[in-house]
């Protein structure tokens, strides 16, 4: 009798041991595909990102927010990024490398982006891409080009943009095209004390001075500068046929090309780093395109007629919510949505969001399209397969004229005088 009681309570509570393994598994189950069913599994991804909206690169940030805004619009309009709407997370940098760092730890650490990408500017690129290394995140950037950068070697940083250093070298080659006769004598130099602007001139100008041409003047201003009538007017005083300009951007290429129409000096040819392809930014200030007639500036490989990918598509999207016409567009909105492109395209050949596979694919040697042309990058993050352009104000509008195959019209040179 004994036996079979002990028999009967280890019978049962084997039978609850099942019972409970069974319930388990259920429960488990039922999780499992309650988690797999959330909305958040099948809800946006979010993508983050800080743009400067004040400080020294307020306008070039509000520019390439709207970049960043044509694109995730675009994607959302044909069916989202792997059938997932895109939502862009975006915070204020204050134009500051402090916030910009404290700003991507918290879109990681605390919103919990997918992904990111980058800010406005070579110096908070440099500042947030430590950061991103730093959780193994994906950082494609259009705006950071300064050599600094590629020389940091971060393997996780990817640039759409071509690099600051072969900016200016559509411009010195065209100028040692030129027959001896008609080539400049002699060329200025200014340039901000700036790591994106300098090394452009300073590369510049040791290919030209080997190639004969005598340098007038050298001359470095700080960049926290306000007043440049008087380093215009130290440049004037040399006379150079030619002006290089190492302009970081609206501010100082505003105030140095209205220095310039103000003493009546008109050089042969003059270029800036950054600032006349700002569109209506640069020639509003100066009183309208007609004024700035003449003036170069380099470019990564697009203007609003070209025939790259995607791009009738941006400009029309771009004129339909912010107005204005194609001319007008800010090459930082430019390269914002050309950073959206290769995103997009990295992720569906790899279907999925993840950052070491993401990073792994950017770095596999695969070429990617984009609106500036083909994007191919070096180990070190650099476009290996952009090619610089030479721009130039003519008759209202800012066209390519060298290298010869993408030019709509021969370079102005020398220019006309200022109107």
């Amino acid at each position: 009798m004994v036996n079979v009681l002990r028999r009967v309570k280890i019978s049962s509570i084997l039978t609850l041991l099942l019972t409970a393994c069974i319930i388990f598994v259920i429960s488990a189950c039922d999780q499992s595909n309650a988690s797999s069913a959330t909305p958040s599994a099948q809800g946006p991804i979010k993508i983050g990102l800080t743009v400067s909206l004040s400080g020294d690169f307020s306008q070039d940030g509000k520019a390439l927010q709207q970049g960043y805004q044509i694109w995730a619009d675009y994607v959302n309009s044909h069916g989202g990024l792997l059938n997932r709407k895109v939502q862009l997370d975006i915070l204020n940098d204050n134009s500051n490398k402090q916030q910009v760092i404290s700003d991507y730890q918290k879109l990681i650490n605390v919103n919990h982006d997918d992904l990111v990408l980058g800010p406005y500017s070579s110096s908070l690129t440099l500042a947030a891409a430590p950061v991103a290394k730093r959780y193994n995140y994906a950082f494609i950037e259009g705006a950071g080009v300064a050599p600094s950068i590629f020389d940091a070697k971060f393997s996780n940083l990817f640039s759409v943009s071509l690099s600051a250093k072969s900016y200016l070298t559509s411009f010195v080659f065209y100028l040692l095209s030129l027959p001896q006769a008609q080539r400049p004598k002699s060329i200025a130099y200014v340039t901000a004390d700036d790591f994106f602007t300098q090394p452009q001139v300073d590369g510049a100008k040791a290919q030209l001075e080997k190639g004969g041409i005598q340098t007038a003047i050298y001359t470095v201003y700080p960049a926290e500068t306000t007043d440049y009538a008087p380093i215009a007017q130290k440049a004037i005083a040399t006379r150079p046929d030619v002006m290089i300009l190492g302009t970081t951007g609206q501010d100082d290429s505003v105030a140095l090309t209205k220095a310039l129409i103000q003493q009546h000096f008109n050089p042969k040819a003059i270029i800036e780093t950054a600032g006349p392809d700002q569109g209506s930014q640069f020639t509003g200030p100066l009183g309208g395109a007609n004024r700035v007639e003449g003036v170069f500036v380099p470019n990564n490989g697009w203007f609003p007629g070209i025939k790259s990918y995607q791009n009738d598509a941006f400009t029309q999207a771009y004129t339909a919510k912010f107005g204005g016409t194609a001319d007008a567009i800010s090459a930082d909105s430019v390269e914002a949505f050309a950073v959206g492109q290769v995103l997009q395209q990295a992720v569906e050949k790899i279907h999925s969001i993840d950052n070491t596979k993401l990073i792994q694919e950017l770095h596999s040697g695969d070429t990617f399209n984009s609106i500036q042309g083909p994007v191919k990058f070096a180990s070190d993050g650099q476009n290996t397969v952009a090619e610089p352009f030479l721009f130039q104000w003519q008759n209202g509008k800012l066209i390519p004229v060298y290298p010869a195959n993408q030019a709509q019209a021969n370079p102005e040179y020398p220019k006309k005088t200022w109107s």
